[in-house]
């Protein structure tokens, strides 16, 4: 299992060199590069840089995060989404970076779930048109909060397999897996290789529905039931990667490089009961 590095865990304070460099040093193989971090870096640096950069480095990316509020958008909205998919397949060419976060949109009204997952197959199956051809694949990640339009693993599972691309799977994220009650049963029948992204991440103890981004822990030190999520994924057959996730505003006020550390400390200890790391 290769360790990899989210830079929301950073988003306040850092920026995609400091990032890069301070995960290069704290030995992660892997990075998933924010959108908007990436466009802050091109404003005093180039893509030749970036790639430059990751030609030498032991650290590779890993995917871009994200293409957020994908469906049930104004033909404005819509376009603005087909452009940044563009501009990341571009960079991503340069750099070797091939897979890109997509997220559903939240309070999306009275749609029905069927109406819901047609949508969703509707963007999903027209984004991966643009995508796939390019040798880009497409991770959906359902968020778990009760106003988003796919909350569940379940619920984003089913649409993924209706959408039946090999370029489009899904993001198990462990902080939104629990905040909505996800059940290790869907889980335990899912693909592998269905299985894009792994997020690894904590909660504080609040009820189903409650959870927000700012709840998030380091791994180990919350009440998400890892044991479980890791232990399926070795029965499935996972062994891919695990990235570090945290929105927490106390961790982004800490020193960049010691949130850095610990990030892959934390995640070391938790993964290492059940796969080795890489």
């Amino acid at each position: 299992m290769k360790i990899c590095f989210n830079e929301a865990t950073t988003m306040k304070n850092s920026t995609l060199e400091k990032d890069l460099e301070l995960c290069e040093k704290a030995g992660y193989e892997l990075i998933e590069i924010r959108l908007d971090k990436l466009r802050d870096y091109l404003k005093d640096h180039t893509v030749d840089d970036l790639a430059a950069f990751f030609a030498k480095s032991g650290i590779k990316p890993y995917a871009f995060n994200a293409l957020e509020f994908i469906t049930f958008r104004d033909e404005k909205g819509y376009n603005e989404i087909k452009e940044n998919l563009k501009f990341l397949c571009d960079v991503g060419d340069k750099i070797n970076c091939k897979k890109i976060v997509v997220v559903p949109t939240f309070d999306v009204g009275n749609y029905t779930k069927a109406q819901i997952k047609e949508e969703t197959v509707r963007a999903l199956n027209d984004l991966a048109g643009y995508a796939e051809p390019h040798g880009f694949k497409l991770a959906f990640e359902f968020v778990g909060y009760p106003n988003c339009s796919v909350n569940t693993f379940g619920q984003a599972y089913n649409i993924v397999k209706a959408v039946n691309r090999d370029s489009v799977g899904i993001v198990l994220d462990c902080f939104h897996f629990h905040a909505m009650g996800s059940r290790i049963e869907d889980l335990e029948k899912a693909d592998p290789k269905k299985i894009f992204i792994f997020h690894i991440d904590d909660a504080e103890d609040l009820p189903i529905g409650a959870l927000r981004d700012n709840n998030r822990l380091w791994p180990g030190e919350g009440v998400i039931d890892l044991d479980a999520i890791l232990s399926t994924l070795k029965k499935i057959g996972y062994n891919e990667m695990a990235s570090v996730e945290l929105f927490r505003p106390e961790y982004w006020d800490w020193d960049i490089e010691k949130a850095i550390m610990v990030g892959k400390e934390k995640t070391e200890q938790v993964v290492s009961k059940y796969f080795e790391v890489e």
